[in-house]
């Protein structure tokens, strides 16, 4: 896949997702064979007015690079100037536009999904930005903002024609947030359309159905999103799948609680006790569907201790390789 000359490690992404996919679980994925990662989404204005906060948002970890940094925001001038500074980075690879997020407090300002109501505000701010970046840009938005405004075919049009080297399409509409299924169709009709490389996202929880929308949509690349929750090991076995047509076994027990003993011990290195406490929901994600996981969930959620929460764990290891046994 090219996009607008970058051409990423191969065509399974992760998708950007607020408060999860930090820079240690992109990381991660990466080493699991995700072919390209993308920031949480930033404030454009955040980053405009100078907030640390913000800022640390676009922190790339050195073996993710070059990754991309999603941004959003409705004024064509501050994400113009945003973009004008990322993309002079030498670890970023392209910039990435929300305009999909169904948060109230996103749309309430007018960012995010609510950007499909507005078509030529939604072409200014994509304009405006690829005017001032020097790396590629591309859009990630919905299949419209509700049932009675399906606008996706429309809307990619439009973004190719203002600049956008690649689009990535979520089968929902702002209305259904995540729920119901994804409409695999509209993603199907938005590559009809462009030239330029779609990628499919939604409803994407195991490699057999990143195989099924490549094949049923003709898009160029998958993006994954709450099928990776806790779930890392998908990146390397999609991939597997897509190359050889062989679905691996899936992961042991012991190696996912290897897998969140890694991700706990490189958050804490990374944020210290505030990453400790974040990982409470990412473990819940890992330990899913193990025998006695609520105990273990449940007294995780009371501890804020590193060496706690890794001792925990590493005896419930322990119990559950005697379960197997």
């Amino acid at each position: 896949m090219n996009i607008g000359g970058f051409i990423p490690e191969n065509n399974v992404f992760l998708a950007p997702m607020a408060g999860v996919t930090d820079k240690v679980y992109r990381r991660i994925c990466r080493e699991m064979g995700c072919g390209f990662t993308i920031t949480e989404m930033v404030s454009a204005k955040g980053l405009y007015y100078g907030s640390e906060k913000t800022e640390e948002l676009t922190d790339i970890d050195e073996k993710e690079s070059p990754a991309g940094i999603q941004i959003f925001g409705s004024d064509p001038y501050i994400m113009g100037n945003v973009a004008s500074k990322i993309s002079k980075r030498e670890d970023v690879a392209l910039i990435d536009i929300n305009m999909g997020c169904p948060a109230p407090k996103i749309v309430k300002n007018g960012d995010g999904s609510a950007l499909m109501k507005d078509m030529k505000l939604a072409e200014a701010v994509v304009r405006e930005v690829c005017k001032n970046s020097s790396k590629p840009v591309t859009v990630k938005f919905r299949k419209g903002f509700d049932e009675n405004s399906i606008n996706a075919v429309e809307f990619g049009i439009m973004l190719e024609k203002a600049g956008a080297k690649a689009i990535t399409v979520h089968g929902r509409t702002r209305s259904q947030m995540y729920e119901g299924k994804a409409d695999w169709d509209i993603i199907k009709k938005v590559k009809e359309k462009v030239k330029i490389p779609v990628i499919g996202n939604g409803d994407i929880f195991k490699p057999e159905d990143a195989k099924r929308m490549i094949e049923y949509t003709g898009c160029d690349g998958v993006m994954i999103a709450r099928g990776a929750l806790g779930n890392p090991f998908i990146f390397k076995r999609t991939l597997h799948l897509l190359n050889t047509g062989e679905l691996l076994p899936m992961e042991s027990f012991e190696e996912r609680i290897d897998m969140a003993l890694k991700h706990l011990l490189l958050e804490n290195e990374y944020k210290g006790r505030k990453g400790v406490i974040e990982m409470r929901k990412h473990i819940a994600w890992y330990l899913k569907g193990m025998e006695n996981a609520a105990y273990v969930r449940n007294t995780i959620n009371t501890l804020e201790d590193v060496n706690e929460i890794q001792e925990l764990l590493l005896n419930y290891k322990k119990e559950v390789g005697k379960h197997l046994e």
